[in-house]
């Protein structure tokens, strides 16, 4: 078996390897109509999807008084979390991961989320212990600041050629642009293939089995 091309694979989660792309943007919605403020398109809440969520619900409903946002905030995560359990892992990204696993490839995730929304819902699809490593925004960063890819390539000893960024949004292959590291992007999540395609990742992927076999290529 060759040698993998790279170190570290570090994967976005939300629309790149859970499904949720659809009910996070239902969630910030509800969210703002339970204060009254302007409910953004479709498009626009499934923008900020991948940023810290301080920054996403800033985006989102920018005409919010800032010390309301806790508020915005916590309407969000009651929603999310009263229906997160009905998500699941796109068909395929177990298997995926799984064989990254076998070939003893170091997988990580390098995620919007904060801590504790990550933990539940890798509790959720049972994947605690496959991931080498994991960081969120609130114990980094926010994406695009590059601190949480940088700390997972200080934690593996490894370079910014050796690590690469796989997401769904502008905010991860900026993320993996300013950590100077290479990335693939997923054009079934939150951002069209376009905007995605802009940012020049070595692939755009449109299907979890396209990514799948681009990592058996070129992983």
């Amino acid at each position: 078996m060759a040698a993998p091309r790279f170190d570290l694979i570090a994967f976005d989660w939300d629309g790149t390897l859970f499904d949720s792309t659809a009910l996070i943007v239902r969630c910030i919605q509800q969210a703002c109509a339970d204060l009254g403020v302007a409910v953004p398109s479709d498009e626009q809440a499934a923008y900020v999807i991948g940023l810290g969520l301080t920054d996403a619900l800033t985006h989102a409903a920018p005409g919010l008084p800032a010390e309301r946002y806790p508020e915005l905030g916590a309407r969000y995560r009651q929603h999310y979390f009263e229906r997160q359990h009905e998500l699941t892992l796109f068909p395929g990204a177990l298997e995926m991961l799984q064989a990254l696993k076998a070939r003893r490839q170091r997988i990580a995730v390098a995620t919007g989320k904060a801590r504790r929304g990550l933990d539940a819902a890798l509790e959720v699809a049972q994947l605690r212990s496959l991931f080498d490593a994991t960081r969120t925004a609130d114990e980094t960063a926010s994406k695009p600041d590059p601190r949480m890819l940088l700390e997972l390539m200080d934690e593996f000893h490894t370079t910014p050629q050796r690590t690469l960024m796989i997401g769904d949004t502008t905010h991860d292959l900026q993320l993996a642009l300013n950590a100077g590291a290479p990335s693939v992007a997923v054009a079934y999540g939150a951002h069209d293939s376009d905007a995605l395609a802009a940012l020049k990742p070595l692939f755009v992927a449109h299907s979890m089995r396209e990514l799948h076999q681009w990592l058996i290529d070129h992983g």
